[in-house]
């Protein structure tokens, strides 16, 4: 087996618990899943949440497709210390099957007094307080029954914080998240530029084998052309460019990456998104414009281990 593949799976079973300076595990006024999709019941995400609010409360959710627009949501009632599974195969609705998008979870307003019947009621539906209530965890994976494979998620810890005040959370749209603070801020304009190493493991055999799929998720958009470094084991560099079709949720394989050297099949690429604004993207919206929050992991399937593993990407 190559070396970068089985240092894979040594740092993901390690990024569960210390998530390479990402915030995860923790109790907030929500979290973010950035990568979610579903086949039907044998090929889902699976989320877990947590209620650590001391009271009952309400969990509003959305669900966004990858340029961030609104696709769908709804709202469940958490008493405290209670768990609640959430599969999204179950609760997606009819025609989202083979849709990747996000799932953003968030507390509505909460009262000592607040019911099961009433936590999600239409009035509760603003962001909730944080402190003493609505605090709530999430956890979450991906099952395949045919590979009989299920992969670690990570979850983007909160606080949530919204455009606006009082943001209606059975309506949010393309612009209401504005940042996560489990994620990496991406400040506005170029002088504090954050660089970002997202790991990869390919065989140069184009869906078979070695895969490595590279997960971007924003809260503003990366849409465009980038100009990257890409490394090998070997510390060798190339400069090459990948393409991000979506403005906030990208799924690409850097084994397509044109220029990449046939020989470059276990490293890293290190990707600084803000030192310029990427070609072809927006003259508004995108990242070096308005900051907000960057996650990144990259999903590494290893014939070899018979498994996917997930490694997060590495942030300065």
């Amino acid at each position: 087996m190559k070396k970068f593949a089985m240092a894979a799976v040594a740092a993901a079973a390690l990024s569960a618990g210390v998530a390479q300076a990402y915030t995860v595990g923790t109790f907030s006024n929500g979290f973010v899943v950035p990568n979610v999709i579903h086949n039907g019941d044998t090929d889902t995400t699976a989320v877990g949440i947590v209620n650590q609010s001391g009271g009952t409360v309400g969990v509003f959710w959305t669900f966004f497709d990858a340029n961030s627009n609104h696709v769908t949501d709804g709202c469940f009632a958490m008493t405290n210390k209670d768990y609640e599974p959430f599969i999204w195969s179950q609760q997606s609705g009819q025609g989202l099957a083979g849709t990747r998008g996000y799932l953003v979870f968030a507390v509505g307003a909460t009262t000592a007094a607040s019911s099961a019947a009433a936590a999600c009621a239409t009035s509760n539906a603003v962001v909730g307080t944080t402190g003493s209530t609505g605090l709530i965890s999430g956890s979450a994976f991906h099952v395949n029954t045919a590979a009989q494979d299920v992969a670690f998620v990570p979850v983007i810890d909160g606080n949530l914080t919204f455009s606006g005040t009082g943001a209606d959370l059975t309506n949010l749209g393309p612009d209401s998240l504005v940042s996560v603070a489990g994620a990496r801020t991406v400040p506005v304009g170029p002088s504090a530029t954050p660089a970002f190493s997202m790991r990869y493991a390919v065989d140069s055999a184009l869906d078979a084998g070695l895969e490595t799929r590279i997960v971007v998720w924003s809260t503003g958009s990366h849409r465009g052309t980038h100009t990257v470094n890409m490394y090998d084991a070997a510390q060798n560099r190339k400069s090459v460019n990948f393409s991000l079709a979506e403005a906030e949720l990208s799924f690409f394989n850097p084994e397509t990456i044109p220029g990449r050297p046939a020989n470059f099949t276990d490293g890293f690429i290190e990707w600084s998104p803000v030192a310029a604004r990427a070609v072809g993207a927006p003259t508004s919206g995108a990242l070096y414009d308005v900051g907000g929050s960057m996650f990144t992991y990259s999903l590494i399937s290893a014939p070899a281990f018979g498994a996917v593993q997930s490694v997060l990407g590495s942030h300065n």
